[in-house]
């Protein structure tokens, strides 16, 4: 388990001290994809640097399976390392080595033997789908094999803890996908905690289980990425998860907005807007809408403009609250 506790991270520049982190208190358990998300300065890649003490922190703590690390000696804190790997958005491969002497490097650090190196690293290589790649140097591969590459070598020291900090950012959306695909199996076969560092918000709901929402420095929202994306509560998760725009919604004169909260429901595919035209006589025009489908299920909402008075008002919500899985809610002009 990795519990960060009232850890806040502060920078000396000439202009003044600059608050990178504030009092960030989070738990990410064993096993877990957990996802932290934010816009560019939300101080995402300075939190994944203080996980592992690449950065110290100026307050708080990281505790790991009950460890103090943060206040580790720097021996102590390079043997904990072995366990805390990271990938990153630029893959930061050796370009002279070729991708088996890559992968053998941190092995060679630890001083690990070369026979056994080699045959770890020709394992792992053929478990990111580059076993035909042993001899290929990093100028020669696509952006996805060269993160698989690093992929690879972040396996090579046993690790528990894999740390990907916009790992998919540099890359086309196939080769996403398709490391996306890789970081989901490996964390399945090995069992590994995976804390994924992004800006996007499809990488997240592709493969987190929890999400942590950083908005200047600070924790805006964390919570089951299911439950963030079916309703989420600060302004910052609107932002990222709505970024057309969730707060302006505008009501046509002579109507009422309503919206629908689908939360892992099946009734998101039924065409519940033509059926209470039919049953309700009520033909209801859509705003906005913004769903996706997590793990099978739907998630997101619908903002409806409802002609008419409070009582076709209520006919509609009444309607469309007696629909399983959803949740229907009037917005107010104060509360778009």
């Amino acid at each position: 388990m990795i519990q960060i506790e009232h850890l806040s991270k502060s920078f000396k520049t000439a202009d003044g001290t600059v608050e990178a982190l504030k009092d960030i208190t989070l738990t990410v358990p064993d096993g877990e994809i957990f996802g932290i998300i934010g816009m560019s300065g939300a101080g995402k890649s300075t939190l994944v640097r203080c996980i592992n003490m690449l950065e110290r922190p100026t307050e708080g703590r990281v505790i790991i399976d009950g460890c103090d690390i943060s206040a580790l000696p720097a021996k102590q804190l390079r043997e904990i390392r072995r366990s805390i790997t990271m990938i990153f958005q630029g893959f930061n491969l050796l370009m002279q080595r070729n991708c088996l002497k890559n992968v053998c490097f941190p092995m060679e650090l630890a001083g690990i033997p070369a026979r056994e190196a080699e045959a770890r690293a020709k394992e792992l290589l053929e478990l990111v789908g580059l076993g035909d790649k042993l001899k290929a140097y990093p100028a020669q591969l696509s952006g996805g094999q060269q993160q698989r590459v690093a992929i690879a070598r972040a396996l090579a020291t046993h690790p528990r803890i894999l740390l990907c900090d916009e790992a998919t950012s540099a890359l086309d959306p196939q080769s996403t996908q398709s490391i996306l695909a890789l970081i989901r199996d490996i964390h399945d076969k090995l069992g590994l905690t995976v804390i994924v560092i992004t800006h996007q918000m499809s990488v997240v709901e592709q493969i987190c289980t929890q999400v942590a929402i950083l908005d200047n420095g600070a924790v805006a929202e964390v919570g089951p990425v299911s439950e963030v994306f079916a309703s989420p509560s600060s302004q910052a998760a609107k932002r990222l998860v709505y970024p057309e725009g969730y707060d302006q919604p505008i009501a046509s004169p002579g109507e009422h907005l309503i919206r629908i909260v689908f939360n892992g429901a099946d009734s998101a595919k039924t065409p519940l807007i033509a059926h209470m035209a039919m049953h309700e006589n009520i033909a209801a025009s859509i705003v906005s809408a913004s769903t996706r489908s997590i793990g099978g299920k739907t998630y997101g909402n619908m903002l409806l403009g409802i002609p008419g008075g409070a009582e076709e008002l209520r006919r509609a919500m009444d309607y469309l609250g007696g629909t399983p899985d959803i949740i229907v809610e009037e917005v107010k002009p104060d509360e778009h």
